[in-house]
């Protein structure tokens, strides 16, 4: 046997040192809709127990919206479950092609590309559009997703400190040889919830001759005004090359991802990008779904609004309980504890309380950046708020972490 009992001591050793560690991630399931109130058997064979959901990306409450799920419906009847086929064969409906224009003119953009996942997105758009002359200049704390798309580009990589802007110009100018260059940066960073500086990073890109490609898969529906994006809250709409983004967080929260932008990009991420050349189309369920969440918002803002002031109200909660968080103003809220053990046993006993809240560590996040990285939902109410709120400080006591500094926490847990 080519995988032999060596092999499988390896591994057995390996998940043996991570159990051992206290840091073994154990699967959890739902019983139920996604939603601020949810059921979850936790650990396998765990009797349910009904838990508000602290670590969900529905940040517009809409993946169990009444009208999103009749219109899932209706798509399912009227266009069938699956499209058994890639797009450029036979995997194209008229609903995809709507979808693509819907979607275009809410990002402000000149086309989009549907593909599976925003995690393909950002696979394909890197080799589709540069070559082995130009550069990519990526933000130090990128999604994983747009990582391993840099990776999968013959193209030179380089990186800049994380929000940087003089760092990036030294790189910009570093690299002015490049047949082209694209700045890479997520518009909202997924685990610290910082925004990025888009205005300022579209100034720096016209000025060095510079493409700018911004991953909007923690903003898009909910950030800016009426919910367009970094780019609107940052007033540079029409002036990204490439946005990707996701339906599977705040639009709907089911799956599929685009790349919207330039019409000459995405064209060439039409006739080149392998994940969507080689992937099966978007099912017209989920289609249908996005263009009802689409509707939603364009009729109103009143969700957005709601979880805007939803997560003032949690991040004020926090600081006042003497919580250590990252500085933001978007609805990921993490809560600092530097240690990776420290991070699965408050999760613990937070789940213990009712509240379902996730650590995570290296190397999700950098090491030493043990967090459980809270997110709020236009579906919370006040009252989820408050219980979360007040099983967060009981297990702060417990853990002796209120009012403690990061030395203070370190000391005594380590990193």
């Amino acid at each position: 046997m080519a995988y032999s009992e060596r092999v499988s001591n390896l591994y057995k050793e390996q998940l043996k040192g991570i159990q051992e560690a206290g840091i073994f991630k154990q699967e959890r399931f739902i019983h139920s809709p996604q939603a601020a109130d949810i059921e979850v058997e936790y650990p396998a064979g765990a009797s349910l127990k009904k838990v508000i959901n602290m670590c969900s990306n529905n940040y517009l409450g809409l993946s169990s919206h009444p009208d999103v799920l009749k219109a899932a419906h209706e798509g399912l009847d009227a266009r069938g479950y699956g499209m058994s086929s890639v797009r450029f064969i036979c995997g194209t409906q008229d609903i995809h092609r709507e979808l693509e224009r819907n979607v275009t003119a809410f990002l402000g953009t000149e086309d989009t590309l549907l593909f599976p996942s925003c995690m393909d997105a950002n696979a394909g758009v890197f080799e589709a559009i540069l070559t082995k002359e130009d550069v990519m200049i990526s933000d130090r704390l990128v999604h994983a997703s747009l990582i391993d798309g840099i990776r999968l580009c013959s193209a030179i990589h380089d990186t800049y400190k994380h929000s940087d802007m003089g760092h990036l110009e030294e790189k910009l100018q570093l690299h002015s040889d490049k047949r082209l260059k694209i700045v890479i940066t997520d518009g909202v960073f997924s685990m610290d919830g910082d925004t990025a500086k888009l205005d300022l990073m579209v100034s720096l890109c016209e000025k060095y001759d510079a493409m700018l490609l911004v991953d909007e898969s923690h903003a898009s529906g909910f950030i800016g005004k009426t919910g367009r994006g970094t780019h609107e809250r940052c007033g540079v709409v029409g002036k990204i090359d490439i946005i990707t983004t996701t339906f599977g967080k705040a639009l709907g929260g089911a799956s599929g991802g685009c790349v919207s932008g330039r019409k000459e990009l995405v064209e060439m991420c039409r006739q080149k990008a392998r994940p969507y050349l080689f992937s099966n189309t978007i099912a017209p369920v989920v289609v249908a779904g996005v263009l009802k969440v689409l509707e939603i918002l364009a009729a109103s803002t009143e969700r957005r609004d709601k979880l805007e002031k939803n997560a003032a109200y949690w991040r004020k909660g926090l600081t006042e309980a003497g919580f250590v968080l990252k500085e933001g103003d978007t609805p990921i809220v993490p809560v600092m504890l530097f240690n990776a053990k420290l991070a699965q046993d408050l999760s613990k006993a937070l789940y213990d309380e009712g509240i379902y809240a996730i650590g995570f560590f290296f190397p999700v996040v950098p090491q030493g950046q043990a967090r459980i990285r809270t997110q709020i939902s236009a579906g919370h109410e006040i009252h989820h708020l408050d219980k979360a709120l007040s099983a967060f400080i009981k297990v702060g006591k417990k853990f002796n972490i209120l009012g403690k500094t990061k030395q203070e926490i370190v000391e005594m847990y380590g990193l």
